[in-house]
């Protein structure tokens, strides 16, 4: 491969998922902000109204914008490049363990940047005082009282835990569903049938993995660690379930479901539409 191929190579390989990964990001958490802040405070120990309820449904939206881009970004070009390099080693029957494999290594590179952004977002989220409260303000005083890893980490492995099951069955599923749709369509798939499908993938997942969310919320809203240094994924559950049953462990589950659903619509279409848009550019 010549330099100046080499150069265009890299460029569509992963410049463009890079760019399409950002904004696709910035797009989806924007929209559906509000959502999120209700599932947050349907999950909130204190209670939905006394999180705030209905007001201020856009609090720490900036926090989340400004994070997603480059948090998106990272995943997708993980999950691209690893793809990319793991797809020509296995049979088609495989692919989906390397569907897997890919989303799980974007994952695990992504939570680096989004665990101190969801810990700043879901505080001003269910934050009622009256004093202003500012993310940065929020992640110092989490460092300075429970320092790095339990305090601007804190959660850090139950948001893995949440977010790799969550990418093992929506992007296998997602790929299953092009690849369906495919194979119908003489090997063609627009940017619509692509949405359609990650709407599906997402609001599936969403749902499944709703407790580990459900359990992740409540680590990371704990106001000081040392008190509450026992929380951990199983006591937290076991907890919800021994006081309000099943139900309790799905609290918050129909806007989860309903923001994966619009969101993967949302995800997964502006992604195609800006990957392909950033493959021609970088063609030309």
């Amino acid at each position: 491969m010549e330099g100046s191929e080499a150069v265009k190579y890299t460029l569509t390989s992963y410049a463009a998922p890079l760019f399409a990964g950002a904004i696709a990001g910035v797009s989806v958490d924007v929209a559906l902000y509000p959502l999120d802040t209700l599932k947050t405070r349907l999950q909130s120990q204190q209670g939905f109204y006394k999180a705030g309820g209905f007001k201020g449904v856009y609090r720490g939206l900036l926090t989340v914008a400004s994070a997603s881009v480059p948090t998106s970004a990272l995943f997708f070009v993980s999950y691209e490049a690893t793809k990319s390099l793991m797809t020509p080693m296995v049979t088609p029957q495989y692919l989906p363990f390397v569907h897997m494999f890919a989303a799980s290594v974007g994952e695990v590179l992504a939570c680096v940047l989004r665990v101190p952004t969801e810990i700043a977002k879901q505080r001003k989220q269910t934050y009622v005082g009256k004093e202003q409260m500012s993310s940065i303000r929020i992640l110092v005083k989490a460092f300075q009282t429970d320092g790095f890893r339990n305090g601007l980490y804190r959660g850090f492995f139950s948001t893995v835990l949440r977010d790799l099951p969550f990418s093992f069955i929506e992007f296998p599923l997602w790929e299953f569903l092009k690849s369906v749709v495919k194979e119908r369509n003489d090997g063609q798939i627009s940017s619509f049938q692509s949405a359609l499908c990650g709407s599906l993938a997402g609001g599936f997942a969403a749902a499944a993995t709703t407790p580990l969310d459900l359990a992740k919320t409540r680590i990371m809203l704990a106001e000081n660690y040392a008190e509450t240094r026992k929380l951990r994924i199983k006591p937290v559950l076991s907890e919800i379930y021994s006081v309000n049953g099943l139900r309790g462990l799905f609290a918050g589950v129909t806007p989860r479901f309903t923001g994966f659903m619009v969101g993967g619509f949302v995800f997964f279409g502006a992604y195609d539409d800006a990957k392909s848009f950033f493959t021609r550019h970088f063609d030309r």
